[in-house]
């Protein structure tokens, strides 16, 4: 089965709920998707190695072929490349890799060359596998590093815990996909539920199936609870805002290693998951 930990924003707790949640079950396969700002490997006591590149093709134009005719810029639909008196110009950053203007070039002036975005790492023990994206500094396109890390997924994992990026953009999308269960981590607070209801909405129309995990539960106000109650969303666990969480988070302490109890309710959640989602 495989289990995405998504949030409306960030600082609501995907690490901790994806840490605490992959520690929790034996042979476990967790990937950090949040390649923007990874950090599942603070919590995880494992040496990681870089194993494969994540890139995009991006159109490398043939100047003595190029006749200027302007067909690949009216074609690129994210204005990746202008076309000007003397010649194309490229905006490589926000080049999807899409292809098309190689495709309707008509001198076939242009052809692919992959450009880096990122990186992607693996670590493994008797116990768990880890597997991360880091996008590299200065690039804008993270879907591409998330989608390449998605390729570590072997068809023998039993679990595989998804730490995604925040919000519901894109790379959000890209990370959720193929899951069999998101895991929403909410903050009680009036700015989380407002981004925790975008993220609820895309969910809804992806026909995903997910539960909410209040964390920090006693910091703010009850509205987050009753709009799940209202909307027949379950909650599937609260973890307390306690001074002692944040002291052992703060330094890289998984939650089930400093507070060990939580173990068996790790274990009891994904065992309602695994119901839920056979029931479904």
């Amino acid at each position: 089965m495989r289990i995405a930990v998504a949030s409306g924003k960030g600082g609501t707790g995907k690490t901790l709920i994806a840490t605490s949640l992959a520690l929790s079950l034996e042979g476990a396969h967790i990937l950090d998707a949040d390649v923007e700002e990874p950090n599942c490997s603070l919590f995880l006591d494992l040496d990681t190695k870089k194993i494969a590149t994540a890139t995009v093709p991006i159109p490398d134009i043939d100047t003595d072929l190029c006749t200027l005719c302007g067909k690949c810029s009216d074609s690129c639909e994210y204005n990746a490349l202008a076309n000007l008196p003397g010649q194309i110009l490229l905006f490589d950053k926000i080049c999807h890799g899409c292809g098309v203007c190689s495709y309707v070039c008509p001198e076939d002036a242009i052809t692919e060359v992959d450009k880096p975005l990122g990186y992607i790492f693996e670590g493994k023990n008797e116990h768990i596998t880890f597997h991360y994206g880091e996008l590299i500094v200065g690039e804008e396109l993270a879907t591409p590093v998330i989608s390449r890390l998605m390729k570590t997924i072997d068809k023998n994992d039993k679990i595989v815990i998804v730490d995604s990026p925040p919000g519901s953009a894109c790379p959000m999308v890209e990370a959720i996909h193929g899951a069999d269960f998101v895991i929403l981590a909410g903050e009680p607070t009036p700015f989380g539920l407002s981004d925790m209801k975008i993220v609820v909405e895309s969910l809804i129309k992806l026909g995903t199936k997910f539960g909410v995990i209040i964390n920090k539960d006693g910091v703010g106000n009850n509205e987050l609870e009753l709009f799940c109650k209202e909307n027949e969303i379950p909650i599937l666990m609260k973890i307390p805002f306690d001074m002692e969480i944040a002291k052992q988070n703060s330094v890289g302490i998984p939650l089930v290693k400093g507070f060990p109890e939580y173990e068996s309710k790790f274990q009891n959640l994904y065992s309602n998951i695994e119901e839920m989602v056979k029931n479904e």
